[in-house]
């Protein structure tokens, strides 16, 4: 495999982990080996099926608790959380190190880092680790400039519109 770089998916936009997971399947489909760590996820989604129906070539690692978003939680909630967070960035700094992956995705590690669950400097210097070939690939709102300094493909998905406006709530297969 050639030189790895580093990508962005952010915005406000539907789609980034969408895209994550697309690229995933584009280089697992080329024999890639892929890791795919979620942060501020644990309900089931479409994606995780197919994903773990891949496995092991494409790996995913998640947590099992978290069904809810961060501002239905309560401070325990939030507690636990920050606990799960903490063993997902252990993790994935152990995966970014450990030569075993072609890709890793860090899905919603921006979300972990604007809420203060991570620290964006150890969030910079995974990234700064990132071993020559592996291509790594992070997603969520707000992407800080630090890290956008450091990647070199940013993609930002901004919401025009979206039906959540009108009251309608995610639906199983487009949402999740």
């Amino acid at each position: 495999m050639e030189q790895g770089l580093t990508h962005i998916y952010t915005g406000t936009g539907k789609g980034k982990t969408t895209a994550a997971v697309g690229l995933g399947v584009r280089a697992y489909g080329q024999g890639l080996k892929v890791l795919m760590v979620q942060f501020l996820k644990g309900w089931d989604t479409g994606e995780t099926k197919v994903i773990e129906s891949f496995e092991p070539s494409f790996k995913l690692f998640r947590y099992k608790e978290n069904d809810k978003f961060v501002w239905e939680m309560t401070e325990q909630e939030i507690g636990r959380l920050e606990k799960e967070m903490r063993i997902g960035l252990n993790y994935a700094t152990e995966a970014v190190t450990s030569g075993n992956w072609d890709m890793i995705i860090l899905d919603e590690i921006m979300a972990a880092v604007n809420y203060r669950y991570l620290p964006l400097a150890e969030v910079v210097e995974l990234v700064k680790s990132k071993p020559l070939k592996l291509e790594l690939v992070l997603t969520g709102r707000d992407a800080p400039a630090k890290l956008v300094e450091l990647a070199d493909y940013v993609s930002e998905i901004n919401a025009r519109k979206h039906p959540m406006a009108k009251g309608v709530t995610a639906r199983a297969g487009i949402e999740y």
